[in-house]
């Protein structure tokens, strides 16, 4: 008899579509709680999310939501790449290799569809900052003890997994996240949840000041921070925060070797690169940019195609030593990444992506401030990084604004349908 009740509970369970959307729930926060510590993990819970999603997938009403343009671009991002490697002169290996990083976009679509049905996207959004709190702590058992370190090969300080620009990245992110919720936490006077959150904030920024942290999130920070204070603060209040920022940030610099020496590099490196050639982390930056600019003047429409990067480079660096003699596949830009594949047209889809997922995020509430401050970083850190295209950064923007997006439009489909649809297609 309790087999049999067993088997009939089992049997309900999958026929019943909520289920199957609280199992794909759970796999979207192991994605979450797993991104700051592995890759592996993130691919094999989103593959495993997809396929839970498939029991209870509306075909036709995901077919409607992929007309909007939050969904449109990036799914036209992925066919640009994938179409790219027919006028690539790339050897058909890297050709399919550099679809790869594009074909995590197609997850967005599936994520705004799942999440404007689902209840449960802030507990994706909580498993995130767990685990990089997690993370933080353990960042600070490495850095006084670097035998505990994962990373065998090329250890660096407080560095468990990964590597200090994920780890930045990540940091950032929820340190400047968690202003809205302590704003808001201290308007409504409710202290010590404001404090609790208040807490976790700093620490993750007296890391990443006292124990390692990247110079792009150093440069990127203070803009997020601006963004939320423009946003969000009073004028007078700004003034008194930013007053109160420059002043713990002397006090940083003062008591924070680290920081001092992170930012000191900033102009050693372009010295060395300028004055002996010296293949520095600026210096290549700023070769490989200047080398992706001729390269997209070269072909300015539809760029050389998919995966040609590196071979361009190879040509580029006949003949030239030092920096200029230094070969990528990845110009440290993603724009100019992109510029050299698929030319205006690339930059086109990848602006109206970025655009129309900033207007998705528009409004009011910590759902909206979560996907757009998603978005900002994406855009600013890319202006270093390729960040849409590298796997930590990518999914951190996947499934930010996925989650947060359909979280969005379920809220707007609720307070007015036809409010609704205007909003989407806008």
């Amino acid at each position: 008899m309790a087999q049999e009740s067993l088997g009939a509970l089992l049997w309900r369970l999958w026929r019943d579509p909520a289920a199957w959307i609280t199992t794909t729930d759970i796999f979207v926060v192991l994605i979450a709680v797993s991104l700051p510590w592995s890759t592996s993990l993130v691919a094999i819970f989103a593959v495993a999310a997809l396929v839970t999603m498939a029991p209870a997938f509306d075909a036709k009403a995901f077919l409607q939501s992929l007309k909007r343009p939050i969904s449109i671009m990036p799914v036209a991002l992925f066919a640009l790449a994938l179409v790219g490697t027919l006028w690539s002169d790339a050897p058909w290996p890297a050709r399919f290799y550099a679809v790869n990083p594009a074909v995590k976009l197609l997850v967005l679509p599936v994520l705004f569809y799942h999440f404007e049905r689902s209840a449960r996207g802030l507990w994706v959004f909580v498993a995130f900052l767990v685990s990089c709190t997690l993370l933080m702590a353990m960042s600070w058992i490495v850095a006084f003890h670097p035998d505990l370190t994962l990373k065998t090969f090329d250890p660096q300080r407080g560095i468990f997994v990964k590597n200090y620009i994920d780890q930045s990245q990540e940091f950032a992110l929820c340190a400047v996240a968690l202003a809205y919720p302590v704003i808001s936490l201290l308007r409504a006077r409710r202290i010590r949840p404001a404090l609790l959150l208040g807490a976790i904030a700093l620490s993750l920024v007296v890391n990443m000041a006292f124990v390692i942290v990247s110079r792009t999130a150093m440069v990127t920070m203070p803009i997020m921070l601006a963004v939320f204070a423009l946003l969000h603060l009073k004028w007078r209040t700004n003034v008194i925060i930013a007053c109160a920022v420059m002043a713990l940030a002397a006090l940083a610099w003062v008591a924070s070797p680290q920081l001092r020496k992170t930012t000191g590099t900033f102009l050693r490196d372009y010295q060395l690169y300028k004055e002996k050639n010296i293949p520095t982390s600026i210096g290549l930056r700023l070769e490989y940019w200047q080398k992706s600019m001729r390269l997209f003047a070269e072909a300015p429409i539809i760029g050389h195609g998919t995966g040609s990067t590196r071979g361009l480079f190879e040509q580029a660096a006949v003949g030239q030593v030092g920096a200029a003699a230094d070969v990528v596949g990845n110009p440290h830009n993603q724009t100019l990444n992109i510029a050299v594949q698929w030319g205006v047209v690339g930059i086109v889809v990848l602006y109206a992506m970025w655009l129309s997922h900033l207007l998705l995020f528009r409004g009011e509430g910590l759902v909206a401030w979560i996907g757009l401050l998603v978005v900002v970083q994406n855009i600013f850190t890319s202006l270093f990084n390729s960040h849409l295209f590298d796997f930590h950064e990518g999914w951190m923007y996947v499934l930010g604004v996925g989650v947060a997006g359909g979280m969005v439009l379920k809220a707007g489909s609720r307070e007015s349908r036809p409010e609704s649809g205007a909003f989407v297609r806008s």
